[in-house]
């Protein structure tokens, strides 16, 4: 019996036909390793990720040797992401294995290109509110019972069961 033949007929992985297509777009907005786009969460940090996409990268000649990469993000974000920009700049060029951005520019405006201008960024998801322990609410009402005035007491009841329930995880 002959060795069977290992052709596929037709059928073909999608990263070796979308590859091509997928890189030269990245090429167009200046993304060398198109591992900047697809791999943000992991470059990044969730929590980063969660408020920012890279958009481009561009290599001027007024600003000397290397790249800046643009950000985008909300308003509200940008302060934030703005004090990460040293620690976001050195975990981009460990992806591209050497010192090729040499800034990092932060934007808030709807850039296009690969989202359309759109500004959407994932949300991370809501975890669940974990269900009151009995003995740890009774533990933080008898802490706070020495209170004379109820609201107060309340809270710090409140308080010292977020507490309690903080600490026994």
């Amino acid at each position: 019996m002959p060795p069977r033949r290992t052709t596929t007929k037709g059928f073909k992985r999608t990263n070796s036909l979308l590859s091509q297509q997928i890189r030269k777009a990245s090429e167009t907005r200046g993304f060398a390793q198109s591992r900047l786009l697809t791999h943000w969460a992991e470059i990044a940090g969730e929590a980063t990720a969660a408020i920012s996409r890279p958009v481009e990268v561009s290599y001027g000649r007024k600003e000397g040797i290397g790249a800046t990469l643009t950000l985008l993000t909300t308003g509200a974000n940008a302060p934030m992401l703005e004090m990460q920009k040293e620690q976001l700049r050195a975990r981009v060029n460990a992806v591209y294995g050497y010192n090729a951005i040499a800034r990092v520019r932060i934007t808030q405006t709807a850039a296009t290109g690969f989202a359309e201008g759109r500004v959407a960024f994932d949300h991370k998801p809501k975890g669940e509110k974990p269900r009151p322990n009995p003995a740890l609410q009774q533990k933080a009402a008898e802490a706070a019972k020495p209170v004379a005035d109820e609201g107060l007491r309340e809270a710090l009841a409140r308080l010292g069961e977020n507490i309690l329930n903080k600490n026994q995880s």
